[in-house]
């Protein structure tokens, strides 16, 4: 791959982890405060609401940290100069899949592999 190119990625993935570390502090804070905040007694639907309303804003901010983690794993592989090289089959990943998810760290063909045999290559 091109040094433009892994350049361009590397500034994509440099963006889409600043956005979403702000992302998932907001969303943790989020939670955090629907579950200390206990205001005035309110109505047990509002009470769901809440509680639906936290639960959700957990989960996002368990994915969102997740995503981070690969695109901190993706860094990494630029600095070691095997960036959109499939980590499954070490063939390139092409450059429309690395648009899509340039945090990916396999092809399409391993992706799908590894999704039918329940994450085991």
């Amino acid at each position: 791959m091109k040094e433009l190119d892994v350049e361009r990625y590397r500034r994509q993935l440099l963006a889409l982890q600043s956005r979403l570390r702000g992302d998932t502090q907001s969303l943790a804070q989020r939670a955090l405060n629907v579950a200390a905040g206990s205001r005035m007694p309110i109505h047990m639907a509002e009470r769901g609401t809440e509680e639906a309303t936290r639960e959700c804003d957990l989960v996002l901010s368990q994915q969102e940290a997740i995503t981070l983690e690969r695109i901190e794993a993706a860094l990494e592989r630029i600095k070691e100069g095997v960036f959109g090289v499939c980590q499954g089959t070490g063939k390139p990943i092409p450059k429309g899949r690395l648009d899509a998810i340039p945090y990916t760290e396999f092809c399409v063909e391993y992706a799908e592999q590894l999704e039918r045999n329940g994450g085991a290559p």
